[in-house]
């Protein structure tokens, strides 16, 4: 009987002697660790006990890991369900893998939720499996029917670390790649956020409802989402229209009306644009730099003669000042007329507010002089 209890006690992880909410040390000193990535409104973390490849008795293990330490395959453990398991994938309870919408792993599905990461080593390929218990000590109750979902991985070689760590190497707007690296080997998964547009329209649409919503700048800002990304354009024009004119949150001006124009001009209906953009030109809020801007964007569109009518009409609102003049002097250049450019680009120099700006219209000033063509 007494040989049997102490059988008992050997086969209990020493973590399992560990009492929760009670500050002692970690289990074999390998100390927690967590890392976060965001795949733009995706929050991906992985929270993990982080083993050295020198053991607590400060043996070097190096060469000892992947293979022995790390069993190849499945391994009984000698406790819990009793049946062959995965590694826990780092150290003491398990590593967690958590993600806050649903992804791809290695194109393969997986829903917004918190997993316990389990892996089966390999040689030559590994397999990750993702646990729907992510509360366990371990694998020790590692039950393959509460996978979620297993993928098959390719390791490779890395440069060494002394302790078990997860990186995210890669970072893309819609994707990035994990991995697990210790000792010399790294062990690499990719993570895409599918359809990542439908996730960031979701989110201002909720986000619109809140303060955000509460004046024309934010359903500006979330229509020039869609224009930018060329997303969603019918959902891009209901908030234009809203900026423009919704009871207590619209308001027509240069910015809200200029956004409409854009918008129209995406979903082909040019003969709308063109107009939204006419009562955005001439309308009272339109700011000198609003103008320039405005007419620099035509010039970079090859639409000089538009551009310098703009560049005209911001001298008429806005008469006998620095950027009416170095928007005077593109438009000119860029049709033909170096003299009238060179004179406003004198002008405008004259103006100058600082030494940046200063320092480009020399250089603007000595082209037109020498008969160079200037920078649009």
């Amino acid at each position: 009987m007494l040989r049997l209890a102490l059988t008992l006690v050997l086969a209990i992880p020493a973590g399992a002697q560990i009492v929760p909410g009670l500050t002692i040390p970690p289990s074999g000193n390998n100390q927690k660790a967590s890392v976060t990535q965001h795949i733009g409104p995706v929050r991906i973390t992985i929270d993990y006990s982080s083993p050295a490849v020198h053991g607590p008795d400060g043996k070097d293990r190096r060469g000892q890991i992947w293979g022995k330490l790390v069993p190849y395959g499945l391994t009984d453990l000698g406790f819990g369900l009793g049946k062959p398991a995965p590694w826990r994938a780092g150290a003491n309870e398990n590593t967690v893998f958590e993600v806050s919408d649903a992804v791809s792993i290695e194109g393969k599905p997986l829903a917004a939720g918190r997993y316990g990461l389990h892996m089966i080593a390999g040689p030559e390929e590994w397999q990750l499996v993702f646990s729907k218990d992510s509360n366990a000590w371990g694998s020790f109750y590692y039950d393959p029917a509460g996978d979620a979902l297993r993928v098959t991985v390719k390791p490779h070689k890395h440069e060494y670390r002394e302790w078990l760590t997860y990186e995210f190497t890669t970072r893309r707007p819609a994707e990035s790649v994990a991995e697990l690296q210790w000792e010399e080997l790294a062990v690499p998964w990719t993570i895409k956020v599918e359809n990542i547009d439908d996730l960031y329209i979701s989110r201002m649409k909720e986000n619109l409802t809140n303060m955000q919503g509460f004046g024309w700048r934010g359903w500006v800002a979330a229509s020039q989402f869609c224009v930018a990304q060329n997303t969603h354009l019918d959902q891009a024009l209901e908030w234009a229209e809203i900026a423009v004119s919704k009871q207590f949150i619209g308001e027509a001006n240069f910015t809200t009306l200029s956004n409409k124009a854009q918008v129209l001009e995406k979903l082909g209906r040019k003969e709308e644009a063109t107009a939204a953009m006419q009562a955005a030109v001439h309308h009272r809020s339109a700011t000198p730099i609003d103008l320039h801007q405005y007419g620099r964007r035509l010039l970079a569109e090859k639409k000089n003669q538009e551009a310098l009518e703009v560049f005209q009409l911001s001298y008429q609102s806005n008469g006998d000042t620095w950027p009416v003049h170095v928007g005077l002097a593109r438009g000119y250049a860029a049709n033909g007329d170096p003299k009238q450019a060179l004179d406003h680009a004198r002008k405008a120099l004259a103006q100058a507010p600082d030494a940046l700006n200063r320092k480009s219209l020399e250089t603007m000033v000595a082209a037109l002089e020498g008969g160079q063509p200037i920078a649009q």
